[in-house]
């Protein structure tokens, strides 16, 4: 089969347009490098202040519905953030109830309020509001406003405060044993970045923003002497996002580091030219560099999908710089200039460089679809970085190698070329046993698609760190002795300032929060208006427990509002409005994997359907909410990103090959690779969250990339020889070795992200690592399997052609086995 005239001048049109942009570029060498110092530095100067922020507004779309939702409840009741400290003194007689340890706490109290930038209030045993019924009326202070002189005064508060439910399991445990620390802030991760800047002067450093700049005056407080004996226990809003905006960026320019490290060493071995790692390491890290300049100058913010671009940008600058580099030199051993060998590889490689390039912008651009704003961002500026890095390799990479020694590579000796007679080696496999493969990876591909459907799309933020990081090991076990460090909240909006005085409305809530409650597996406690009013209630008769109830009517309920408010009280302010006219409830959880949250957030919508509250509807929010939304997301990001993909890089096939049997059967080994990596994830159990999302839209891009190349070669050499078993040597130990060079680079590159402390990042690096030895797989066994059975380049026109090699086989490896510098 023929190509078209018209696909065979598009190629030929676009090879010789390469070829004139890669000879400009050779004899203008110091002008192209001079360019491109000037647009490094430019990058380098955009880039420069971009925060790195893993907070809700990065995943979620401005008009979304859930999000706007809890943008109101904090503009309601203020931020949610906070940071919680568990406490144990287990040194001392009485443990936190110890009067030493009570001094300490109380000046710790004062310590915090005074340093913390962003605080907004500390509360912990020693300043918490205390409600005490007296002759005419109620007295409300703090519980050791008047601090107790003596251990046995001590004791006996510790009784009084044991007795309010209000304070059993938030301040203080149940069992006397602990004790904590709320440090509330006034900002969120969502406030205006000029708020979050604790030096207005100083810039976006992290240590200079919320809440890193308030977690870092948190642990030092904790950690001076006067303190000692105390075993502090710091979880919350504060340490987990400050943890995350810290060691992600650390992490991934550690990964970036060694991936660039890794690569220059594997290239330098297989190429053996200064100029061949040079060149494309030069390539790649300007390409990262042009994808963080575009995220700053589009006012976006790098998140924890962005730690996985660098990675895939040299992914594809590597790619497209080792396949060049390998015609190169194939085409260096005839030719007599490197002038000449480097026109004639742009006009050979050019076209499918090109193509790769728009196949893998195509899987990225399927993610632009995504409801998920850091996935849609990620999609983009990773299309930035394909295209910067196929630029540079036809502009920079020609510029360096205009400076390489002008010698032609000597012959390789026989035997030694190892890596061209194993993929021979390969190729006579496919050769030999093209129904046994396809029959094989059929099988494979079967039992991959049964893991598949075990895929479960979960989340667990605690997951994400590794399980020796303090962040994670403090909240598993704040959550072991006092419990509930996940927020969620139900808002009821009346719209009529007092209504959330009336008594049956109140009624109605505290049985809501009965039902929430029922989930003791997941949720610790409810807080509400109901609560202080009980405890109102209690304190008017002298502490009794019976009396822990609401009042009877609406004139009981207004007058103890009206006696707290006169009084100073103002905790009732978390949980309602201060015209009354909105309450909220909320639920501390425990941490928990997100499926389980959902369950929770159904169940409760079930119910409000069946016993739905009179005169208002109850809305769920809260950062708990959020991340049940933010999951929910997943599915249909995974489904559609992968739906596009596959449609977009068929489509592509199909054009680029003018045939769309020729394009189904490229697109074989392309879907092979995520198809078995979500196979993996359902049969070892593990999780689709965020950060794994778009690993098989990705996954599609990639794996396109080696099947053009060497699809492509395959066909070629069979237009010269007209024999399917010729081409497939011939074929394979040409740009069979350029693929097998990039997956090794692309293996290690990405076992290089592999993270000590963000157990997010070591997955999804794993899980590309595995996609890439996938792809590698499938492009050298399925793709040449299904050629060699189905014919698609038309019928053989020489001997040789059902699998004895003849003279074109043995012509084409001849001209094939010339060495590689």
């Amino acid at each position: 089969m023929s190509q078209t005239p018209f696909r065979r001048d598009l190629i030929r049109i676009l090879g010789d347009r390469f070829a004139t942009i890669a000879v400009w570029s050779y004899d203008h060498r110091w002008l192209v490098l001079a360019v491109s110092l000037l647009i490094t530095v430019g990058f380098a100067v955009a880039a420069a202040g971009v925060r790195f922020n893993n907070g809700f507004e990065t995943f979620f779309d401005q008009s979304d519905t859930t999000y706007y939702r809890y943008l109101k409840y904090m503009d309601d009741f203020g931020s949610d953030e906070s940071s919680y400290i568990l406490y144990e003194a287990r040194g001392f007689e009485h443990g936190p109830w110890n009067l030493e340890v009570m001094r300490k706490i109380s000046d710790l109290t004062r310590a915090l309020e005074d340093e913390v930038p962003f605080v907004s209030e500390v509360t912990t045993l020693a300043n918490a509001e205390f409600i005490e019924g007296v002759p005419d009326g109620l007295e409300i202070g703090g519980v050791l406003d008047d601090f107790p002189e003596t251990q046995q005064e001590l004791l006996e508060i510790r009784d009084r405060i044991l007795a309010k439910p209000f304070f059993v399991g938030g301040l203080a445990s149940a069992d006397a044993t602990a004790g904590a620390v709320v440090v509330d802030m006034d900002l969120t991760t969502m406030s205006p970045l000029e708020e979050l800047r604790l030096d207005p002067e100083a810039g976006n450093h992290p240590d200079n923003l919320y809440p890193q700049a308030s977690y870092r005056v948190i642990e030092e407080v904790l950690a001076r002497p006067e303190y000692a004996g105390i075993d502090f226990f710091h979880t919350g809003d504060v340490p987990l996002n400050a943890e995350f905006n810290t060691k992600t960026p650390m992490e991934a320019q550690r990964g970036l580091n060694l991936a660039v490290l890794a690569c220059a060493v594997l290239l330098a071995v297989f190429l053996r030219s200064l100029a061949g790692v040079v060149g494309p390491i030069a390539v790649v890290l300007i390409s990262v560099l042009g994808v963080v300049a575009v995220v700053r100058l589009l006012g976006w913010e790098l998140n924890l999908l962005f730690v996985l671009a660098p990675t895939l940008v040299i992914a594809v600058g590597i790619a497209d710089s080792v396949h060049v580099l390998s015609e190169y030199h194939l085409l260096r051993g005839k030719l007599d200039s490197r002038r000449d060998a480097l026109r004639e590889t742009w006009r050979v490689v050019g076209p499918p460089c090109l193509l790769t390039t728009l196949t893998t912008s195509a899987g990225f651009a399927a993610l632009l679809s995504s409801p998920i704003v850091s996935m849609s961002q990620f999609g983009a500026y990773c299309i930035v970085g394909v295209v910067v890095a196929f630029a540079l390799s036809l502009t920079v990479l020609m510029a360096l190698l205009s400076f390489a020694p002008d010698r032609k590579p000597e012959p390789t000796r026989s035997g030694r070329d190892v890596v061209g007679t194993f993929l021979e080696a390969i190729a006579r496999v496919s050769i030999r046993y093209p129904r046994s493969l396809l029959v094989a990876f059929a099988g494979i591909f079967a039992l991959a698609v049964a893991g598949v459907v075990q895929v479960r799309v979960d989340a667990n933020y605690m997951n994400d760190f590794s399980p020796h990081v303090p962040v994670r090991v403090a909240t598993e076990y704040a959550d072991s002795v006092m419990g509930g460090t996940m927020d969620l909240a139900y808002v009821l909006d009346t719209g009529v300032d007092g209504a959330v005085k009336n008594p049956e409305l109140l009624r109605e809530i505290e049985r809501l929060q009965q039902r929430i409650e029922e989930h003791s597996d997941l949720v610790v406690r409810t807080f509400s208006l109901v609560d202080v009013l009980k405890d109102i209630n209690q304190s008017f008769h002298a502490g009794d427990p019976a009396y822990f109830r609401l009042p009877e009517t609406r004139e009981l309920t207004a007058q103890y509002l009206l006696l707290y408010e006169s009084s100073g009280g103002e905790e009732a302010f978390e949980f309602a409005t201060r015209d009354y006219a909105i309450a909220a409830i909320q639920v501390r959880c425990r941490w928990v994997d997100s499926s389980k949250l959902e369950v929770l957030v159904s169940e409760i919508d079930e119910f409000l359907r069946a016993n739905p509250i009179s005169a208002t509807a109850v809305e769920p929010t809260g950062g708990g909410h959020l991340f049940v939304e933010m999951v929910a997301f997943i599915l249909d990001s995974q489904r559609h990103g992968f739906l596009l993909a596959f449609l977009f890089v068929a489509l592509m096939l199909a054009i680029v090959f003018q045939s769309v049997k020729l394009g189904l059967i490229a697109m074989a080994p392309n879907v092979f690779p995520p198809i078995v990596v979500l196979g993996v994830m359902g049969w070892i159990d593990a999780p689709l969250d965020y950060t794994k999302v778009m690993i098989a839209t990705v996954a599609i891009g990639i794996a396109a990339d080696d099947t053009i190349h060497h699809m492509t070669r395959f066909r070629w050499d069979f237009q010269a020889s007209g024999d399917y078993t010729a081409s497939m040597i011939s074929s394979m130990r040409a740009v069979g070795r350029a693929i097998f060079v990039t997956s090794v680079v692309l293996v290690l590159a990405y076992l290089s992200s592999i993270s000590e402390d963000i157990r997010a990042l070591t997955m999804a690096s794993l899980l590309l690592a595995g996609t890439v030895i996938a792809a590698l797989i499938a492009d050298f066994f399925l793709m040449p399997a299904l050629v060699l059975t189905f014919q698609p380049f038309g019928p053989p026109r020489s001997p040789g052609c059902e699998g004895r090699p003849g003279e074109a086989t043995r012509a084409a490896v001849d001209s094939a086995a010339l060495p590689i510098p």
